[in-house]
Parts: C-alpha cells; sequence; structure tokens
C-alpha cells in the first residue's frame, strides 16, 4: 500500500491506509495462482507466463509486491513488471521491467539500497501516482494483472477502476469489503471471489515506525498488533486476498454428512421468519439433500468460487429488507451476516 513520509498526525486525520504487505503473506498466496495442481497450485498452472503485471497504490523501493514478482520474473516467464510509486503531496515516479536483466538489476538496487535518482528503471511521474490519475490509467491499460494491497478506505473505487478496465486481478482487502454491496454484487454475478487464505483468519503487516510507536502507546497488543521478531506489526483481524483469476478450492468445501431430516432431529435448520429459507450456522452443517434456499455464515464464501455446486441467492437480507431473523425457543434470534445459498445438486453426502 502506499508510503512516503506522511506523518502520524497525517495517518491519524484520516483513515490509515499504509499497511505494508509482509513477503511471506504474498508468497503464499502467490503459489496458488503460480504452480499446476500437483503442485498444490491451479488446474490453470501458471497464470502470470507472458503476462505485464502492474502493482500500483505502492512504493517499488520497499514493496514487497514488486520484490516478489522481480525475484521470479524468470521463474513465472513474466512479459514486463510495472510499479508505480504513490506519495500524496507531490510528483513522484514508476519503475518498469521487461527482461530479466531488468529484474536482476532491480534486485541488486534494491539490496545495494541504491537511491532512486541512480537507478535506469526509474521514471518521474507527473502526478502522486494516485491510481486514479490519467498517467495511471494509462499503465494499467497496458497491464493484464494487477496485484497489490490497495487502501481499505478506497476499496469500493478501486475495485470498480479493476472492473472498468477488464483487468485480472488479486488484490487484498477486508474481510468486510464483503459486506458492501457493490462488492457482494460481483460476487453474486460470479465475477469476484476471496482467494486461497482463510478469510477468517488475522493478516500482519508491517507499518511506519511512527505508526508502530503510536500502536503500542494506544493499542492493545494482540488485538490491533503483534510483535513478530521484534517487529511491531499492524493486525487486521480478517482480511483476505480478492481475485477473478483461477483458484483451486475444490477441497475446501465441506461434503455434507447428514439430511435435512437429520439436522431436524437435531434441532437444527429452523426456518426464517422474513424469507422462505432454512438457517444453517455451520457450513459443515449444510444439508447434503435440501433443494430450497439455505442461510449459511459468511465465512462460507472463503470456500466458495462459481463453479461449486452451490448458486449464491442473497446477502443478509430477508423479503422484508431487514436482517435475517428466527426464533428458536421463543426468542428471535438475528444471527450474524448470512448468505443466502441453493445447491444446485443436492444429494451427494458421506457417512
Amino acid at each position: 500500500m502506499a508510503t512516503g513520509n506522511r506523518t502520524l498526525t497525517r495517518a491519524k486525520s484520516v483513515k490509515y491506509d499504509e499497511f505494508y504487505t509482509r513477503l511471506s503473506e504474498v508468497e503464499l498466496e502467490l503459489a496458488h495462482y503460480t504452480r499446476d495442481e500437483n503442485l498444490g497450485g491451479t488446474p490453470a498452472g501458471n497464470q502470470f507466463a507472458g503476462k505485464v503485471v502492474y502493482c500500483n497504490c505502492d512504493d517499488p523501493d520497499s514493496s514487497n509486491f514488486f520484490r516478489y514478482f522481480a525475484m521470479n520474473f524468470e521463474y513465472l516467464g513474466l512479459a514486463g513488471l510495472i510499479a508505480t510509486h504513490f506519495y500524496a503531496d507531490e510528483a513522484t515516479y514508476k519503475i518498469e521491467l521487461t527482461s530479466n536483466a531488468d529484474a536482476e538489476y532491480a534486485i541488486s538496487a534494491y539490496e545495494s539500497a541504491l537511491p532512486l535518482t541512480e537507478n535506469r528503471l526509474v521514471t518521474p511521474l507527473e502526478g502522486n501516482g494516485d491510481f486514479r490519475n490519467p498517467e495511471s490509467i494509462l499503465l494499467l491499460k497496458r497491464a493484464d494483472i494487477v496485484v497489490t494491497n490497495p487502501p481499505f478506505s478506497l476499496f469500493r473505487e478501486y475495485l470498480a477502476q479493476l472492473f472498468e478496465y477488464d483487468k485480472k486481478f488479486l488484490i487484498i482487502g477486508n474481510t468486510n469489503a464483503i459486506t458492501y454491496k457493490e462488492t457482494f454484487a460481483l460476487i453474486k454475478a460470479g465475477k469476484l471471489w476471496t482467494g486461497k487464505r482463510s478469510s477468517s483468519k488475522e493478516m500482519l503487516f508491517d507499518v511506519t515506525a511512527e505508526y508502530a510507536d503510536w500502536l503500542v502507546a494506544n493499542k492493545k497488543h494482540g488485538d490491533a498488533y503483534k510483535i513478530v521478531d521484534g517487529t511491531v506489526c499492524f493486525r487486521l483481524k480478517s482480511g483476505c486476498w480478492f481475485t477473478n483469476l483461477v483458484v483451486d478450492k475444490r477441497a475446501d468445501m465441506p461434503i455434507p454428512f447428514q439430511t435435512r431430516e437429520e439436522g431436524l432431529a437435531k434441532g437444527l435448520y429452523p426456518t426464517y421468519n422474513n424469507y422462505d429459507a432454512i438457517e444453517v450456522s455451520r457450513v459443515v452443517e449444510i444439508p447434503a439433500d435440501y433443494d430450497g434456499v439455505m442461510g449459511v455464515p459468511i465465512t462460507f464464501l472463503e470456500k466458495w468460487i462459481p463453479d461449486s455446486p452451490y448458486e449464491i441467492v442473497q446477502f443478509r437480507h430477508g423479503s422484508d429488507g431487514r436482517d435475517l431473523k428466527f426464533t428458536r425457543e421463543g426468542i428471535v434470534r438475528t444471527p450474524y451476516f448470512r448468505v443466502l445459498i441453493r445447491n444446485r445438486h443436492p444429494g451427494g453426502m458421506i457417512k
């Protein structure tokens, strides 16, 4: 995400968006898009071969996205790598690699802390590198795949731009972004899904020294931040990757182990008061044989891709436009954000 010498004062006056994705996080997720299924990847294998990758909203001088793709330029068979630096208050630069020789030079410059003014791959930009600037959009148009960590506060606008220019992408976002109406509409339409990483796990980011000091002084360890190998890391309770690249989740979706009748005998599957559907409180309890609509926890989406057996019907609200409700033991209950789904092929189950 964007970097520079923006001050803590500014960070507190606006939504803080300056989180640096750790290299281990980048490597773990990218492995699922750069290998074939025999190596733990996807049926599509290396989806980056022959592609131009664009890392915007970033600082190529310290970005682990840029570093990952530069280090693996030849291995992935990239056609190019473009990264733009964002600095809110002044004109900045881009760096562009078109060959493995460029990649080796970039890594050497990175490791030797070569000043940017002496880096032959650096080109000045007229603007500040904002992804909405015309020159940034021209770079976006040249790219095939965008991989980055965009500003969470501008997530809707950033995602809309990717679709406007018909780009493949793999980007990080707050899991809560799933609940945005714009995001969920894309998921329902089968145009967007989450990446391989579990969306319910915490995600750690490096931060500026100033923000690290502020976290330690004002927030609770283990909640807002963690210290890893002596480094203060911002802790996002539930972050995830969003993508429209092929990702293999065939083994992620639980195989139903009981019928609706068996679940009813255990007191499961109450019907909603305000929608013709049943409540399924745990994803593993999805009944095998039910052909109607079911409300499941939002964590279902971390296991879902468009060609899974389940169709996405609706999100969260009942027919009255309000949160789904059901009654149990005389008490009206409102479960936390439910996704309404339907099994396209009810019947398959294991014992």
